[in-house]
């Protein structure tokens, strides 16, 4: 936890159970751009089943860091993973990075572009940054049966119970990657999921923009709360 280990410096120290081996391939930028997007993900959609072939999954926030990761997990899977945005902006990003669809929220009906994509049937799985009064509308895309993920908080009002007044089939929870780092066999896992991801080329780290030092944490952090990176932003220091 952040507020135990705080690691904005030159040197953290942190438990040994939280650290794992960067691969000899990956420079240090890109290592610290890859275990807490790719493992949030591998968890919710990899390692507690949730994700089958040929299954689609919906996507919120996809250009965030976690969303893009969670875009090549589902592919690797062999799923079909359906990204969302707001603008068109980052359509084309969304796509060159293995996104099946894209949907425009800003400008699309989502369940009825769902609808359109998947035959009619929903998707398998929701992985949801976003939740709020939004997740039911996130429900009406879930084909019986399926499972809202939610992972992350941008909307800080109340969450409903998705399909509280019509008893839909779907089962939702709240997801956080400690459920997986705080498990040395899932992290083991994952570990061995993503670097195998990784050794092919399956996997990539997603940069976007990277500060140098500590004196560009506050330019960071703006940069951050503008919305506008596609992936992790990385702050380097220097000894």
């Amino acid at each position: 936890m952040q507020n135990d280990y705080g690691v904005y410096a030159t040197h953290a120290l942190v438990p040994a159970r939280a650290a794992v081996h960067r691969p000899a391939q990956l420079s240090a930028v890109q290592g610290a751009a890859t275990w807490m997007p790719y493992l949030t993900a591998y968890g919710a959609l990899a390692e507690d089943g949730h994700l089958r072939p040929g299954d689609h999954v919906l996507l919120t926030a996809a250009a965030s860091s976690v969303g893009l990761a969670a875009i090549r997990i589902a592919r690797r899977i062999g799923a079909v993973p359906i990204a969302t945005t707001r603008t068109r902006a980052k359509t084309q990003q969304l796509l060159d990075a293995g996104a099946a669809h894209v949907i425009v929220t800003g400008e699309e009906d989502l369940p009825a572009r769902v609808r359109d994509i998947t035959g009619g049937e929903g998707v398998r799985t929701v992985f949801d940054a976003v939740a709020g009064p939004g997740v039911n509308t996130l429900a009406g895309t879930i084909a019986p049966g399926g499972h809202l993920i939610v992972y992350g908080r941008l909307d800080m009002r109340d969450t409903p119970m998705p399909g509280q007044d019509t008893f839909a089939p779907v089962s939702s929870r709240f997801y956080t990657i400690h459920e997986v780092s705080r498990d040395a066999q899932r992290l083991r896992r994952g570990h061995a999921f993503i670097t195998a991801g990784l050794a092919d080329g399956t996997f990539t780290p997603a940069v976007d923009r990277v500060f140098e030092g500590l004196d560009s944490i506050v330019e960071a952090h703006r940069y951050l709360e503008g919305g506008t990176q596609v992936g992790k932003i990385v702050v380097t220091v220097t000894d």
